[in-house]
């Protein structure tokens, strides 16, 4: 584990050996989740290729913005980016803003050639990231992300359940008996290991609230979910899109929605892959499966 500071924020991240790959593997993790989901992951791939994952700001151990700091970003991104400005240009829990960060964190580690690998939110701050930095992002592989449909009821209710439950869990969650037994089947096809149960209910519990929220209703507004199409159909670059054939989050419909904006669908939806028997935690689920994937893709455009 070393730290870094972006952006006047403490970041956490580990960055493995470099390979005789020339493009390094960056992972973003999703909503309250952390960098932790990836290491299985990571063991697979480490010994072929340099693995960097982080914690997003205020999420596992990274720092939040500060109330000084949101104030003086809000003033500067308003400068900088005029009037026209929305609320999500400023916020520094959007896509937009964590994808400033993860190029700030790139340059920082004079990794200046990457595929970067998204889960859930992740890869929305993948594609923006991706979209931000056209010559350094060789691809980008989005796993049970998806979506670009703005269903009002759909959404308003996703965000008022999501909201409820970071407003009242909790700082002790972590230590009601049992109840990583129940994270052990949320969201997934088949229960995963206790200890990622545990995982789970750690990092719902330590997220930090500003940062959870803002994230959340950020990356759910209207003019975000319509954006990501947008962005897809702009994007040079390879992009792929991971579905579990079995998750209640993302549905593979919605995976191939997104999917199907990029030149690589086709007729044939050739850059959206189903992965069987797997919900919303296609690393965790299908950890061979997943990796078996990114080797194919990656190794096409060496």
């Amino acid at each position: 584990m070393a730290t870094i500071e972006i952006a006047g924020v403490r970041h956490v991240y580990e960055l493995t050996a470099p390979t005789t790959f020339p493009h390094a593997l960056v992972f973003v993790h999703g909503w309250l989740l952390s960098r932790a989901y990836w290491q299985p992951l990571i063991e697979r791939l480490a010994v072929d290729y340099q693995c960097l994952s982080y914690d997003l700001r205020g999420f596992g151990q990274s720092h939040a913005i500060s109330s000084q700091e949101k104030a003086e970003a809000d003033t500067r991104d308003l400068a900088l980016n005029g009037s026209n400005a929305t609320k999500e240009d400023n916020s520094p829990y959007s896509p937009t803003a964590y994808a400033r960060d993860l190029k700030c964190l790139l340059q920082e580690l004079n990794i200046s050639s990457a595929w970067l690998i998204g889960h859930s939110l992740g890869g929305t701050i993948a594609l923006w990231t991706a979209q931000q930095m056209p010559q350094s992002v060789q691809g980008v592989i989005c796993v049970n992300a998806g979506g670009g449909i703005y269903l009002k009821e759909s959404f308003e209710q996703f965000r008022a359940v999501g909201t409820q439950l970071v407003k009242l869990r909790p700082r002790w969650l972590p230590l009601l008996p049992l109840v990583d037994l129940w994270m052990t089947r949320a969201n997934v096809a088949r229960a995963i290991a206790r200890s990622w149960g545990r995982q789970r209910i750690v990092d719902l519990a330590i997220a930090h609230p500003e940062a959870a929220l803002g994230a959340l209703l950020d990356s759910t507004t209207e003019t975000e979910i319509n954006r990501l199409p947008q962005i897809v159909s702009q994007l040079q670059q390879p992009v792929y899109f991971l579905a579990g054939d079995k998750d209640k989050i993302m549905e593979p419909k919605y995976v191939r929605h997104l999917a199907s904006f990029h030149p690589l669908f086709q007729a044939c939806g050739e850059n959206a892959i189903e992965i069987p028997e797997c919900g919303h935690l296609a690393m965790l689920e299908q950890t061979d499966m997943v990796a078996e994937q990114i080797r194919a893709i990656v190794t096409q455009y060496k």
